[in-house]
């Protein structure tokens, strides 16, 4: 028997429902697919082209806070604020006594010296984040880049300059890796990677009248500040941030990193450590402070107005204002919030770092 034409089969409304049903969760399951910023698949885990971005994990209303470690650009809620303005208040009340203050405050070397005593190079786990944060460490890194040289004030144990080492292709770099702490220079010189050709470690005070050894005015490409302006005392900053100006060459860049206000480290500090606003000593005897914003924009830029006494006919008490000239542009400054999370205890924490970029005018 020759083959008949096939013959569309009639649908079923039970079929055809169950088709579409079929359709329907489909589509349901393409669309709870997570977005990318809550997606675990390795493939979103993307870097970032603007430093400054400070990562894409924005936590959204519908969100589980305890899915993640943490997440970025997260606004402290009402809650840590009043916590925080009660822990403020706390602080104030129970300030470091004056004797302490002159004890911690007269030799802060001295407490540095012993806190890298006590903790060896591996406290620190080594900054390889560094140049996805400062791009210029890739430029001054690259094989053609020609001379040039990085100072790093505040060095501790190295945990920045050898990783910018490893990863160094330019045979005419060579990085001053300078610290307050005798004992931290030590360190440094005594890692199986410190090589003279390319880096120099040695003691040097910021805030101090001299610059660095074995080097000049105008004679640095890149100055690196990490962690390191919020263990000087206010009254030194003025000095530090001249020191700094001195010297970079003209349109050398500075690259900066710190603690911002509010963050968890300073709402937790208990009584007797508060030395004055936003500065503290820790138990180990260093000090740290945390910084505004507009702060640090003011304190970079340096343009401000002094007023000095001046005497004439009609007063001895009359002022005069003097302004000074700004010495670095402020090319970027940013705020870096996150909310790290313990998922097993069901905390939250609230960390603050302010990151900029200041070049000499």
């Amino acid at each position: 028997m020759p083959p008949q034409p096939a013959v569309s089969a009639a649908v079923s409304p039970e079929d055809e429902l169950s088709t579409k049903a079929a359709a329907l969760t489909v589509q349901e399951a393409a669309e709870t697919q997570p977005p990318a910023h809550r997606n675990h698949d390795p493939q979103y885990n993307m870097k970032r082209s603007d430093p400054f971005q400070f990562g894409s994990r924005y936590l959204q209303e519908e969100d589980d806070v305890f899915e993640f470690n943490a997440w970025d650009h997260v606004e402290t809620d009402d809650t840590y604020k009043e916590y925080a303005e009660q822990q403020y208040a706390k602080q104030r009340e129970s300030p470091v006594s004056d004797f302490d203050k002159n004890r911690f405050n007269s030799d802060p070397a001295k407490w540095w010296n012993l806190f890298y005593k006590n903790n060896t190079a591996n406290f620190f786990k080594n900054r390889k984040w560094l140049q996805q944060e400062f791009p210029i460490l890739d430029k001054v890194t690259s094989e053609d880049a020609g001379p040039m040289t990085i100072l790093e004030v505040g060095a501790g144990a190295g945990n920045t300059a050898f990783p910018i080492l490893a990863n160094n292709k330019n045979p005419k770099l060579k990085v001053h890796a300078c610290d307050f702490s005798k004992k931290a220079v030590e360190v440094m010189r005594a890692h199986e990677e410190y090589n003279t050709d390319f880096m120099q470690a040695d003691v040097w005070d910021a805030a101090g009248d001299d610059l660095p050894p074995g080097l000049g005015e105008s004679s640095v490409d890149v100055v690196l500040m990490i962690f390191i302006f919020s263990a000087l005392s206010p009254k030194q900053w003025e000095r530090a941030v001249q020191n700094i100006y001195r010297v970079l060459k003209p349109g050398g860049e500075v690259c900066f990193r710190d603690y911002g206000r509010g963050d968890l480290a300073q709402v937790r500090f208990k009584k007797g450590r508060y030395l004055e606003e936003n500065f503290y000593i820790r138990g180990d005897g260093t000090r740290v402070y945390f910084f505004e914003k507009d702060e640090l924009a003011q304190i970079w830029s340096g343009a401000t107005e002094d007023f000095k006494e001046v005497e004439s006919d009609e007063t001895k008490d009359s002022t005069q204002a003097e302004t000074k000239p700004a010495l670095f542009d402020v090319e970027e400054l940013g705020v870096d919030r996150r909310m790290l999370v313990n998922r097993a205890r069901k905390l939250k924490m609230y960390r603050c770092w302010i990151q900029g970029r200041f070049r000499k005018k």
